[in-house]
C-alpha cells in the first residue's frame, strides 16, 4: 500500500483514529461504518436504523446531532449532550453533512468517549453548585436580571427582604417591580454613567426599594452591567438593608443631643447661680429704699404710683432670682418611695379647680400596681405643676389634657407622659425648650424658668425628660424616673 496516495492516507487515518465513524442516510439507515462498532459486525448493521441497532431505541435519539445538521445544513455538536445520559454507551457527539450540490446525500457521525468529558462535567457541576450556594448564602440580597427586567437570580436574603419567594420572583417578577417611582430608570442611568464608579458600575448608591407589602426600604446598592461582546445582556446588584444602620444612627444622634443638652444645662446652671447672687444684693437695696421712701415721705400720688411700680418689678425680679437659685441648687431634700399616681393626683387636686382648667378635659390613664419611685415629694409636685400649667396655657384653657403612667418594659423605670391638644411646639424651639430664660410665651407672661426647673428636678432624680409633637396635634412631655430601691435619704443640703 502506497501511503503517499491521499485516499489511502485518509483511510489509514480513520483506522488509526480508533473511534466510530458512521455514515447514515436522511432516514437514519447505516450506509457505512468504520472503527469501533461496539462488537457489532459491519455486515450486520448496514441498512439498519442507527438508533435501533446501536441504542435499542424505536426512534431517533433526543440529542442526535444529525437532526440539527438536517435543519442547519452545517456541522453541529449534539445539542443536548450530557455524559450521564449515556452511561455505558458511546454517544454520537458530532455530525456533518455530505453534500452533492445543494442536496444532502448522507450524514457523517463521529463519537467521542473521552473520560475527560465526564470529569469536566462533574467539575462544572461542582463549580455551579458552589457558586449557587455562595449566592444564596450571601448576607446581602443578590439579584440579577436580563435586559427585559426578567429576574435570573434571586437569593434567600432577597426573598427575606422583599417578601417574595425565590420561585415567585424567578417566574413572575420584574426587576422594575422592586423599585418605587422612577428609581429603576435612575439606577440604569447611573450605571451607564462614568461618575458613579466607572461605566457599567454603581457603588454605594442609596435609594429605596419596594417590598411586597408596599413598605419602602432604604438600601445601599452596588450594581454592575454584564456585557457579552460589548453588548449589555444583564445586570446584577447587591442590596444592603439600611434600616438597622439608620435606626442606630438616629438613636446615636438623639443620645448626643441629650448629652449636649445636659452639659449645656450644667454650664447654664453655674452661670445662673453666679448671676443670681450678684443681683440679689442690689435688688434688696432697691426694694428697701423704695419702701422707705413710701413710708417716710409725703409724696404726690403720681410719685407713689411710680415707686409702687418699682417695688412690683423688684419683687418680680426677686421671684425670678429665687427660681434661679432653686434651679441651680441641685437639692435632694427627702428622698423616699412614692406612688407616682398619688403624686400626680395630688397635683391635679390643687390645679383642676382653678379657672384656667374649667374648660379642659383631664383624662388619667394610670397604670395599675406600679412600683414606687425614689423621689422628693415637693420637687415632684413642682415638676408636674410646671408641666401641667404649661399645657393648660398652651391650650388657652380649652382642650384635653392626658396623663399616662406605666412601667417601662425591661427597665427599672416608671414612665409618665403628659400630653395636650394645643398647637404644639415649633420644631426650632424643641432643642432649646429646657434652657433657662428661653420661653415661647409673650413678653411678661413667663420667665423661661419653669421647664428648665422641671429639667433640673428630673435630672436630680436620675431620670430623663423629653418632648415631642404628637402626630394628631399638641405636645407631649415624656418623663422616666427610676424605681425606688427601698432606701430613705435625708436632706443633702443645697449646693449654691
Amino acid at each position: 500500500m502506497n501511503l503517499h496516495e491521499p485516499k489511502e492516507i485518509i483511510l489509514r487515518a480513520i483506522e488509526a483514529f480508533n473511534r466510530r465513524v458512521l455514515v447514515v442516510s436522511s432516514d437514519f439507515q447505516i450506509l457505512a461504518i468504520r472503527g469501533q462498532a461496539e462488537d457489532v459486525q459491519e455486515s450486520d448493521v448496514i441498512g439498519q436504523k442507527c438508533y435501533k441497532i446501536l441504542y435499542c431505541r424505536n426512534s431517533p435519539c433526543d440529542a442526535c446531532p444529525t437532526l440539527e445538521v438536517g435543519r442547519k445544513r452545517q456541522p453541529t455538536l449534539s445539542p443536548g449532550y450530557h455524559p450521564t445520559s449515556y452511561r455505558g454507551q458511546v454517544p454520537c457527539l458530532y455530525s456533518y453533512p455530505i453534500l452533492n450540490g445543494d442536496q444532502i446525500e448522507a450524514f457523517v457521525v463521529l463519537d467521542f468517549d473521552f473520560p475527560a468529558l465526564d470529569a469536566l462535567e462533574e467539575k462544572l457541576q461542582r463549580t455551579n453548585a458552589f457558586l449557587s450556594n455562595l449566592i444564596h448564602s450571601a448576607v446581602d440580597c443578590v439579584i440579577a436580571a436580563d435586559n427585559n427586567g426578567k429576574i435570573l437570580i434571586f437569593n434567600d436574603s432577597a426573598a427575606e427582604l422583599f417578601g417574595y419567594s425565590v420561585k415567585e420572583a424567578l417566574n413572575s417578577l420584574n426587576i422594575r417591580d422592586l423599585y418605587p417611582d422612577d428609581n429603576a430608570r435612575q439606577v440604569m442611568r447611573k450605571l451607564r454613567n462614568q461618575e458613579y464608579g466607572g461605566k457599567g458600575k454603581l457603588k454605594t448608591y442609596h435609594t429605596d426599594v419596594l417590598a411586597k407589602n408596599g413598605e419602602r426600604i432604604p438600601i445601599s446598592l452596588y450594581a454592575s452591567i454584564i456585557y457579552e461582546n460589548n453588548r449589555e445582556v444583564a445586570t446584577i446588584g447587591f442590596f444592603h438593608d439600611l434600616r438597622d444602620r439608620l435606626q442606630i444612627s438616629a438613636e446615636l444622634e438623639k443620645t448626643q443631643l441629650q448629652l449636649l443638652q445636659s452639659e449645656k444645662m450644667a454650664s447654664l446652671g453655674k452661670l445662673a447661680a453666679g448671676v443670681a447672687h450678684q443681683i440679689n444684693n442690689p435688688l434688696g437695696g432697691i426694694t428697701l429704699y423704695a419702701k422707705l421712701a413710701l413710708e417716710e415721705y409725703e409724696l404726690e400720688e403720681g410719685v407713689r404710683e411710680d415707686l409702687g411700680r418699682i417695688l412690683k418689678d423688684a419683687e418680680r425680679c426677686r421671684d425670678t432670682v429665687k427660681e434661679l437659685l432653686e434651679f441651680t441648687r441641685q437639692t435632694r431634700h427627702l428622698m423616699r418611695p412614692h406612688d407616682i399616681n398619688e403624686v400626680i393626683s395630688r397635683t391635679l387636686f390643687l390645679l383642676e379647680n382653678q379657672s384656667l382648667f374649667q374648660n379642659i378635659e383631664i383624662e388619667k390613664r394610670f397604670g395599675d400596681s406600679l412600683p414606687a419611685v425614689q423621689a422628693d415629694i415637693q420637687q415632684l409636685n413642682h415638676l408636674f405643676m410646671n408641666i401641667i400649667l404649661n399645657a393648660a396655657q398652651a391650650m388657652d384653657g380649652k382642650g384635653k389634657l392626658t396623663i399616662e403612667t406605666l412601667k417601662v418594659s425591661a427597665k427599672e423605670q416608671i414612665g409618665i407622659e403628659i400630653s395636650d391638644t394645643g398647637p404644639g411646639i415649633a420644631e426650632k424651639d424643641i432643642p432649646r425648650i429646657f434652657e433657662p430664660f428661653y420661653t415661647t410665651k409673650e413678653e411678661g407672661k413667663g420667665t423661661g424658668l419653669g421647664l428648665s426647673l422641671a429639667y433640673g428636678i428630673v435630672e436630680n432624680h436620675g431620670g430623663l425628660i423629653t418632648v415631642h409633637n404628637r402626630s394628631d396635634g399638641g405636645a407631649a412631655f415624656n418623663i422616666v424616673l427610676p424605681i425606688a430601691n427601698g432606701e430613705k435619704k435625708g436632706d443633702h443640703g443645697a449646693e449654691n
